[in-house]
């Protein structure tokens, strides 16, 4: 794999990782944009113990552009999108409307003193484009390119991790507009954060409280041996639905070994990734013969607390429970946070299994 770094016309910085050794990535931004938005504003609030993220600059970003005015598609002589060459592999590119940025400004006074104290939006957030095909999906893609893709987020995760400003990284890939969506070329994100996020501190605080073992290991091993929810396996990946799944299509992916991060996956278990990942995505685009919406999850351990008791896994859930039908978070998802699924998990397990591929 070659990997260029190069920098659009704002100054982000944009990095090529080619499958080619010979690919020559020296066209150049021609665009003339504004210079990047300062940080957003954090706020902590002291009910939930939790940091809130103001962003307003980000209700200009790109909202469903028609598919000859694609961001993210290369460019041509008649449109200059975010990435200057005519075609690529994968590329990832600082996000022009971030959450958050190194490009920290003034900080502000504190909302509420004693009680909300704020901090700028350290960090940083990049786009991650799977593929130049705009028509193309990550489950269309080939085993090849989903190693390129795994080589990028594995580079970003390393590179990202150095960084005085960040407490944990996040990959993630949000498919479909029912998922809110507005960019439809196939992309993902990955989110640099200040701060270890609600959930995973949730998670390791339980792990912390378990004992005896690795939870994370326990519960892999526990649906392996009762094998009811196993989608697919193999040597080193299974894929299930958890037991305790929250939506009514959801797959956990864990390698069979205990890693943080995916930098720590070696290269075999990386290969092995792109088949069962690719089969879970396709027995959902298969549930009903519609592209299936889902928001595709990396869990890593943070940078620099609790990696012992972390345990690297992917989540993919969809919101659709059946042709048509959408679960929506609503009273007692979104007001209490208390989950109420229409589908059991046995149930969704085997369906998932008997998609014909």
């Amino acid at each position: 794999m070659k990997r260029t770094v190069t920098h659009l016309a704002d100054g982000r910085e944009l990095i090529y990782f080619d499958e080619r050794d010979d690919a020559s990535r020296d066209s150049v931004d021609q665009r003339e944009l504004p210079p990047p938005p300062a940080a957003s504003e954090m706020r902590h609030d002291p009910i939930l113990d939790e940091w809130v993220a103001i962003a307003a600059h980000r209700q200009s970003r790109t909202f469903h552009p028609p598919s000859d005015e694609c961001p993210l598609c290369p460019s041509t002589p008649a449109w200059q999108s975010e990435i200057p060459a005519g075609e690529y592999d994968v590329v990832v590119f600082e996000n022009r409307f971030p959450s958050f940025s190194h490009r920290v400004g003034p900080e502000q006074g504190d909302i509420l003193p004693g009680l909300v104290p704020t901090r700028p939006g350290a960090g940083r957030c990049e786009v991650v484009c799977f593929t130049s095909d705009h028509n193309a999906s990550f489950a269309s893609l080939s085993q090849a390119r989903v190693r390129t893709v795994m080589e990028a987020w594995a580079d970003r995760t390393a590179d990202l991790s150095t960084r005085d400003d960040v407490e944990q990284v996040f990959c993630f890939e949000n498919r479909g507009t029912e998922i809110g969506v507005t960019l439809s070329h196939p992309h993902g994100q990955i989110y640099a954060y200040p701060f270890v996020t609600p959930r995973t501190r949730r998670m390791l605080a339980s792990a912390r409280a378990y004992g005896d073992g690795n939870l994370f290991a326990d519960v892999l091993a526990a649906e392996r041996v009762a094998g009811e929810r196993v989608v697919a396996q193999n040597v080193h990946w299974t894929a299930f639905v958890p037991a305790v799944a929250r939506w009514p299509f959801e797959v956990h992916l864990y390698p069979h070994r205990q890693v943080p991060d995916i930098p720590a996956l070696t290269s075999a278990e990386r290969d092995t990734f792109a088949p069962i990942y690719l089969e879970v995505l396709r027995r959902l685009d298969g549930m009903f013969g519609l592209a299936m919406p889902y928001i595709s999850a990396w869990h890593q351990a943070p940078v620099r607390i609790d990696r012992d008791l972390a345990y690297l896994h992917l989540q993919v859930f969809s919101t659709r429970r059946a042709p048509g039908k959408l679960k929506y978070l609503a009273g007692s998802e979104s007001g209490m946070g208390v989950f109420v699924n229409d589908v059991r998990p046995e149930q969704a397990a085997a369906m998932l299994r008997e998609v014909q591929l």
